[in-house]
């Protein structure tokens, strides 16, 4: 079986219960998440063999984020033990109606932030690999992780892998001294597969989309189009720009549909309208994997590839956690039109 292997950083995820403020409870709901984590799990619940690579503490806090990835099938092999260090955190508080889910990180001085380029075999790593996934996260949180995720891409290429690179731009995390830019267009100049939203292009690629104005609640896909034109332009050695378009209405309320520039045509997913919605994080995550997955799965059917991974982005927003834990048979349930809710027996 193919195997993806996806590098960056698992934190403990610290929740308020349901819609409240961050300390309105005295509770937090506690659990795991990481953009390229999210990734791993989503292709080991679509029966896809996947690993993760990263570096956490050796203490019972890292040992649970392992164990929580070795529950839904993610090869835990390479992911480091570190004496000294921390798991990172992120504190999380979901919005509702006009008010918007906040992010609080903490995640200084994490293992993986201060991880070298000695600590991991890439050659061992990518043996019988097909996939590498990274996302513009772990580039973000510091120097290091940017080198490595920079040697980890060149490795991945040398050995002839499938590069994509989720964007995910993150403002509150370039604190080091380097502009998103100036990062990551170079690791972009190495990848195959780019995925995206507009924001992320804009921040992280310095390429501007004047038309698009996400605050309006409605996205013309034409301009969209465009977008992926000049990141091809700029970046000739990307085959595939996706690009997710959320339309936001409101916090429990947005619109979710993607576009793919892929290897001749310009393609559009169908658009969801997804009411009351339980949690949006790992959205775009689940669209990647789902990305992953259908472009493995459907070869050249770029348009089936695309509405998968826009149904199992769809389906994550219904499921609390950073995880999406729908299968496959939901996913291509709600592809083929099936939104109804209905309980099956």
């Amino acid at each position: 079986m193919a195997k993806t292997v996806t590098f960056g950083e698992i934190m403990l995820r610290l929740k308020s219960p349901d819609n409240q403020r961050l300390f309105q409870s005295p509770t937090l709901e506690a659990t795991f998440g990481g953009g390229e984590a999210n990734v791993a799990v989503s292709l080991g619940i679509l029966g896809k063999e996947a690993a993760f690579v990263s570096s956490v503490p050796d203490n019972s806090i890292g040992q649970g984020a392992i164990n929580e990835l070795r529950r839904y099938g993610v090869d835990t092999r390479f992911i480091r033990k570190e004496k000294n260090g921390r798991l990172g955190i992120y504190f999380l508080e979901n919005g509702s109606c006009g008010r918007p889910s906040s992010v609080i990180y903490d995640r200084q001085d994490s293992c993986i932030s201060k991880a070298k380029n000695t600590d991991f075999n890439w050659e061992l790593i990518l043996n019988d690999t097909n996939w590498f996934h990274v996302t513009g996260i772990t580039p973000a949180i510091s120097q290091s992780g940017a080198d490595l995720a920079m040697q980890a891409v060149s490795a991945a290429k040398k050995s002839g892998v499938t590069v994509s690179l989720d964007l995910n731009y993150r403002k509150k995390l370039w604190n080091y001294g380097k502009t998103a830019p100036e990062v990551m267009c170079a690791l972009a100049e190495k990848v195959d597969v780019l995925i995206a939203n507009e924001e992320d292009i804009q921040k992280s690629l310095g390429i501007n989309a004047p038309t698009v104005d996400v605050t309006k609640g409605k996205l013309e896909r034409k301009d969209f189009k465009t977008l992926a034109e000049k990141v091809k332009a700029k970046f000739p050695n990307i085959r595939i720009v996706a690009i997710t378009l959320r339309e936001s209405i409101s916090a429990d309320k947005n619109g979710w549909s993607a576009v793919l520039s892929g290897e001749s045509k310009f393609l559009t997913s169908k658009e969801y309208l997804i009411e009351d919605i339980v949690d949006r994080v790992g959205a775009g995550d689940a669209f990647s994997a789902g990305l992953i997955y259908g472009l493995q799965e459907y070869g050249e059917d770029e348009q089936s590839a695309l509405e998968f991974a826009t149904a199992a982005s769809c389906l994550k927003h219904t499921i609390s956690g950073d995880f999406n834990l729908s299968t496959k048979q939901e996913i291509l349930t709600l592809m083929a039109g099936d939104s109804s809710g209905r309980v099956h027996r």
